[in-house]
């Protein structure tokens, strides 16, 4: 018989040994599995695990509200803030293309703004992508844009007038 130490060579296995051998493997695989499930349990603050070791963030520290270092959570919203920030961008190349240039403080004034009324924007924008007033909310946000009221909607607001900041 064959013990957990006394491994034979694979000539000799038997097809009852080697089913023992896979099943120690995943046994130690689970094993593995469920000991770091715990410890990482241990740092979840919704866990309902009642142990003094569980550490929960305060306000007012760094981590609070924020996914582990390293942890795929954290490159998930890396990679959509990416992503966000290429569609801002590619938002104000586009008034830049389709807006007109006008004096910001009066006719002798040097400093010049884009604008374009959001109906306009919007035709244009359609095609590129269907989160425009996302986008613009965001963009606004950023102090890359300004625009008058809360909210955007096609029809209704086709006459604000949308200034590109910079």
């Amino acid at each position: 018989m064959q013990t957990e130490d006394n491994v034979l060579p694979p000539t000799q296995l038997s097809e009852d040994t080697a089913v023992c051998i896979s099943v120690k493997g995943l046994k130690e695989s689970w094993q593995k599995w469920s000991d770091e499930h715990q410890e990482y349990q241990k740092h979840n603050p919704f866990t309902q695990d009642t142990r003094p070791s569980v550490v929960v963030p305060q306000r007012g520290q760094d981590d609070y509200g924020r996914p582990l270092q390293g942890s795929m959570t954290e490159q998930r919203g890396k990679d959509a803030c990416t992503h966000i920030s290429r569609e801002v961008q590619e938002l104000c190349e586009v008034i830049r293309m389709i807006g007109e240039r006008r004096d910001k403080g009066g006719s002798n004034s040097k400093w010049k703004v884009i604008t374009v009324e959001f109906g306009k924007l919007f035709e244009h924008y359609v095609t590129i992508s269907n989160k425009l007033v996302g986008i613009l909310l965001r963009a606004r946000k950023q102090r890359l844009v300004d625009f008058e009221g809360e909210m955007l909607w096609q029809g209704k607001d086709d006459q604000v007038v949308i200034t590109l900041m910079q």
